[in-house]
């Protein structure tokens, strides 16, 4: 992408008018604020910032789900322990887990069966 581009009004330019705002009395009257540097006073605390960048404070987790047998892979917020995103989601990974169980459930059945005919 270029960054030399310019963005030009469509149609005739609108002349701006010009605002000009009263002070207040109050304002004119009131004692001036400026102190000399030695009676100034110094904040002391260190502030911190958050990052401007959103994926900063995010981590990256891969764990095994053992009843669906797939590979989670999750985003968590660090600060937080959240999980932000995951990969498959917990409806999916909830149905393999159930039907998992179904298929392992018809394979006991057929063993039992095959068993009785030996």
């Amino acid at each position: 992408m270029s960054t030399d581009f310019s963005i030009r009004p469509v149609g005739a330019s609108i002349a701006t008018p010009t605002i000009v705002q009263q002070v207040p009395e109050a304002a004119k009257s009131a004692v001036p604020t400026q102190l000399d540097s030695d009676k100034a006073v110094v904040a002391a605390a260190s502030v911190q910032t958050p990052s401007t960048d959103p994926r900063a404070n995010l981590g990256h987790q891969i764990t095994i789900d053992r009843a669906a047998a797939e590979v989670v892979y999750q985003v968590v917020d660090n600060r937080t322990n959240i999980v932000v995103n995951q990969y498959p989601d917990e409806t999916r990974l909830r149905a393999r887990a159930y039907l998992r169980s179904l298929d392992e459930a018809r394979q006991e059945k057929v063993a039992q069966q095959a068993d009785r005919q030996a």
